[in-house]
C-alpha cells in the first residue's frame, strides 16, 4: 500500500491538473461537470454502499450514493477521482460506506486519496493550528464542526482522518458520532453539509452521457422520439418536459 505522503503528493498534483491550489478548499462538484470525459449518475443505494465506479475505453462512469449526505458526497467523487486517474486495472467497483472496515490496499489507498484531495494534509495543518489555534489531542466538538465545514466533509470522514493524522483519538471521536447536525446549527451553520440529496433530485444522470444525446440529436443520427428516450433512461425528465423552476427563473 501506497505511504500517506506519497497519496497526498498525488492529491495536491490532481487538484492541480483541475486549476486548483493545494490549500483551498474545492468546489469538487464542479471539478466533475467541466470534465467532458466523465459521466456522474446519482441514484439511491444501500447504506452499506457509497457509490460505483465503472470504465472502460470510451466510458468513464460514477455512481453516486444520493441517500448520503452531501458531505458523504464530495468525498466518494473523491474517492473515485482515484479509481480513475490512479487504478489502471479495474472496469468495476463497489465502494463502500464504512471507513473503518477491512478493506482491499486500492480501498484503503482511495479514502485516503479522498481525505487529501479535500483536506491536503498541509492545508488541515495549517487550519487547525492557524485558524483554531490548537495542537493534537485538543480538538473538541466545535472545532471538528468548524474543520468539515472549511473542507466540506462529512462527521466519518473527517472524524477518520483525524484520527488517522493523530489530531484526535478514538476513544474521544465516539463522542462525537452522534446530534451531528445539532452540533453545526449550534455553531450558525446550515446543516446542507449532513443531509441528503432532496427528493426530487435523488436520480439523475450529468456529463457525458448527457452531451452525447444532446450531440446526436444535433446530427440527425436519432430522432426526437430516442433522444427523449435516452434523456428519460437518464433521470432527466426536465431537459424534456422542463422544469417548473424554469418558470421561476430570474435574470439578475
Amino acid at each position: 500500500m501506497k505511504e500517506k505522503i506519497e497519496l497526498n503528493s498525488e492529491a495536491i498534483n490532481l487538484r492541480k491538473k483541475f486549476g486548483e491550489d493545494s490549500n483551498s478548499p474545492i468546489d469538487i462538484f464542479s471539478l466533475i461537470h467541466n470534465n467532458d470525459d466523465l459521466t456522474i449518475v446519482f441514484y439511491p443505494m444501500s447504506s452499506r454502499i457509497s457509490g460505483v465506479c465503472i470504465r472502460d475505453r470510451e466510458n468513464k462512469i460514477v455512481g453516486i450514493n444520493s441517500n448520503s449526505t452531501y458531505g458523504r458526497q464530495r468525498f466518494t467523487i473523491a474517492h473515485e477521482l482515484y479509481h480513475l486517474y490512479f487504478h489502471e486495472d479495474f472496469k468495476s467497483i463497489v465502494c463502500f460506506t464504512d471507513l473503518e472496515m477491512k478493506k482491499d490496499p486500492q480501498e484503503k489507498e482511495a479514502d485516503m486519496f479522498a481525505s487529501f484531495f479535500l483536506a491536503p494534509y498541509e492545508a488541515l495543518s495549517y487550519f487547525i493550528k492557524n485558524k483554531l489555534g490548537k495542537e493534537r489531542y485538543e480538538l473538541n466538538i466545535e472545532d471538528v464542526v468548524k474543520i468539515e465545514q472549511n473542507f466540506g466533509i462529512s462527521r466519518q470522514a473527517m472524524l477518520w482522518r483525524l484520527v488517522n493524522d493523530g489530531y484526535l483519538s478514538y476513544e474521544i471521536t465516539e463522542t462525537m458520532k452522534t446530534g451531528i447536525i445539532a452540533s453545526a446549527r449550534r455553531l450558525g451553520y446550515d446543516d446542507e453539509l449532513y443531509t441528503p440529496t432532496s427528493e426530487d433530485k435523488k436520480y439523475a444522470t450529468f456529463g457525458k452521457y448527457i452531451k452525447l444525446a444532446e450531440e446526436l440529436k444535433n446530427k440527425d443520427a436519432i430522432s426526437q422520439g430516442k433522444y427523449e428516450e435516452i434523456l428519460l433512461n437518464g433521470f432527466r425528465s426536465d431537459i424534456v418536459y422542463g422544469s417548473i423552476l424554469d418558470e421561476e427563473e430570474v435574470y439578475d
